[in-house]
């Protein structure tokens, strides 16, 4: 079969995978290859069980594998063949030399650029799909511009803004499509060939096009925000736990305001996810560099009020608990940042478990989609836990149930059993507010939310 047009990734994982799934669907005409340098994790996309776990992605990527989506590790030959290349590697927070705990790294950015620049002998247009930091498309361009082959290349920006959990959807029915570009001739033409493959599935007032930088900030400014919603939130969810006003009562209020709107201000135990922290950080680092000493302040704030309600939450299930967790059993339910996905990089439980282990709690961990092995590396240094299937088993002469992810099946478990087989006095810690606290302390329960009236 002859396809119209070549597309690759380079980069298979949360980004990578299920966009170009999204663009296999909708453009049958045009072959798409999603490639990465881990062969055990393209052996997975090639099977029945995916690395990335999304409602409705399996079903997709089933049908359509084979026809014009493909997974394989064979990078140099995608190069080669596309059109556009997709960037979806992983741009990790720095751990080391200048910047480190704050700028982004983009090693393997460079890597994957400097491949192109080696393996390309045909004129490319490059798509910067993993979040970067603004300027990014310069470094790009002087590296690519070392290639020995004569080969012209067209920067694009395309930021993803889909959220994991819900991918699927926001990739399919996407609240904009972003594609920033050099305003040259060239530029131009490269931005109109990218968004045509958007207007497949995408109504054309829904692409906004614009230059460059503004498009590479863009990502990282929304982030910013919708973060800074969360952080908001759940300081006041502080306050309302001193005072007796509920914090989801507050969120409906200050949601009716159509200057605000509804949106990111549900209080929990804090963001977590591969975006929220990091862009933050990055957006800190960038500021400190510009010499903006304030407005890296004002941005680095939102992180330090996510990190103390992380270990505000854990400390109340301490101090609740008479102070002493040494050899007690707690139930931790959840270990995925949030409910519909398997992602655990920067979740909240991460955190809270280490903080209960350290006062020697002894946790039963339960996840339905987190594999042991991924609970293991996260809690490396720690032994005192174990990883359950069943959550009535996990709870099962505990002294506590913590909730950690809002998975639906945890809203609906039997309350009323797991107490009978639970220490008494038993607890609920519930970081997700999804539960009815009243009624379990009407179980018999000593119920807890985030930013709830404390009973008695």
């Amino acid at each position: 079969m002859g396809f119209d047009m070549k597309i690759c990734s380079i980069g298979a994982g949360y980004v990578g995978g299920p966009t170009m799934v999204i663009i296999a669907e909708q453009c049958p005409e045009i072959q798409v290859t999603v490639t990465d340098v881990n062969q055990q994790r393209i052996d997975a996309w090639n099977s029945k069980n995916l690395p990335v776990y999304e409602p409705g992605l399996d079903e997709i990527v089933q049908a359509i594998r084979g026809r014009n989506l493909f997974f394989s590790t064979d990078i140099d030959k995608a190069i080669k063949e596309s059109d556009i290349i997709f960037l979806s590697v992983n741009t990790p927070t720095k751990t080391y030399g200048e910047g480190a705990g704050k700028a982004s790294d983009l090693k393997f950015i460079e890597s994957a650029v400097r491949r192109i620049a080696q393996v390309a002998k045909t004129d490319k247009i490059i798509v910067e799909k993993s979040t970067i930091p603004v300027r990014t498309a310069e470094k790009i361009r002087k590296i690519l511009a070392s290639n020995t082959h004569g080969c012209k290349f067209e920067i694009l920006s395309n930021p993803e803004f889909m959220a994991e959990g819900t991918a699927i959807q926001d990739l399919k029915h996407p609240d904009r499509i972003l594609i920033g570009g050099s305003q040259t001739e060239s530029g131009k033409e490269a931005i109109k060939t990218l968004s045509e493959i958007y207007e497949h599935w995408v109504p054309k007032n829904k692409i906004i096009t614009q230059c460059l930088w503004s498009s590479e900030l863009s990502k990282l400014a929304a982030n910013a925000f919708l973060a800074q919603r969360i952080s908001s939130i759940n300081a006041l969810s502080a306050l309302c736990e001193k005072t007796g006003a509920d914090v989801d009562e507050i969120a409906i209020s200050i949601g009716a305001d159509s200057r605000i709107g509804s949106k990111f201000l549900k209080s929990s135990i804090g963001f977590g996810g591969s975006c929220f922290k990091k862009d933050l950080l990055n957006l800190v680092y960038l500021c400190e560099y510009f010499e903006l000493p304030e407005v890296a302040h004002y941005w680095n704030q939102v992180v330090t009020m996510n990190e103390y309600q992380k270990h505000r939450f854990s400390y109340l299930v301490v101090e609740k608990l008479f102070h002493s967790l040494a050899g007690k059993k707690i139930a931790v339910f959840g270990f995925a940042f949030k409910k519909n996905t398997n992602d655990t990089r920067e979740t909240p439980a991460i955190t809270i478990c280490q903080d209960l282990m350290k006062e020697q709690a002894q946790l039963s961990i339960c996840d339905p989609k987190v594999t042991p092995e991924t609970i293991k590396r996260d809690l490396d240094g720690f032994s005192n836990y174990e990883i359950q299937t069943d959550p009535y088993v996990a709870a099962q002469g505990a002294h506590a149930i913590v909730i950690l992810t809002e998975w639906e099946m945890f809203k609906n478990l039997d309350y009323k059993r797991l107490y009978e087989g639970m220490q008494k006095p038993a607890f609920v810690f519930d970081g997700r507010n999804i539960v009815n606290l009243q009624q379990l302390r009407t179980l018999g329960f000593e119920a807890y939310g985030v930013g709830k009236p404390i009973a008695g």
